[in-house]
């Protein structure tokens, strides 16, 4: 009999002090603010990752769509022109302004990403303007230039690209410094390339 009411008092005593526990849990401000600053740390980290998938998606689609292009103008521009035409030896083999001008491509298109994650195509609207100006006319070069032959419109065009490039290079450079600079070596390669086309007109 005494067994009996020793187990029953052991259960009575487990029982409260669960009871007591699931209060505690409950009205403990410590519980409470460890479970929210839980929840708050994972929303968070799920905001973040949301954040950073969209941020891959942009910049996928603000690269791809100047590489390809300047790949598909590479591809349907015929370069008799250019190759025919006899040469300097310091002139650059038809490849690598290929491969220099998908490269530029993807720079100018890293850059624009860069200035429109910061907002900077709504401060600057010319940005954006000067941009697509610049991918237009750098296009138009191949055909011009190296399909065509027509040197004096390509100096037009490559000088017109150099100027739009220098707008971009200085308002990039107010908005976010690191695409100004990613911008610099392709203004150099449009120098280089107005260059070649100066010295095309005279060969």
């Amino acid at each position: 009999m005494a067994s009996r009411n020793n187990n029953l008092d052991t259960t009575n005593t487990a029982s409260m002090a669960s009871q007591t526990l699931k209060h505690r849990s409950r009205d403990d401000p410590n519980i409470i603010t460890t479970t929210r600053n839980n929840k708050s740390t994972k929303n968070r980290r799920e905001n973040n990752m949301a954040m950073a998938k969209r941020g891959l998606r942009s910049l996928a689609i603000t690269v791809s769509i100047p590489l390809s292009l300047t790949l598909l103008t590479i591809y349907l521009t015929s370069t008799h022109s250019y190759v025919m035409v006899s040469k300097p030896s310091w002139f650059p083999p038809l490849w690598a302004i290929h491969i220099t001008s998908l490269a530029s491509s993807f720079l100018l298109g890293l850059s624009a990403w860069l200035v429109w994650a910061v907002g900077g195509f709504h401060q600057k609207p010319t940005a954006l303007s000067l941009y697509l100006a610049q991918l237009g006319l750098s296009l138009v070069w191949h055909p011009i230039v190296l399909g065509s032959g027509a040197s004096w419109v390509g100096l037009a065009v490559c000088l017109a690209t150099f100027g739009a490039l220098v707008g971009c290079f200085r308002i990039c450079k107010e908005v976010n410094p690191t695409a100004g600079d990613i911008i610099a070596p392709c203004l150099a390669w449009t120098a280089f390339l107005a260059i070649v086309n100066l010295t095309l007109i005279f060969l």
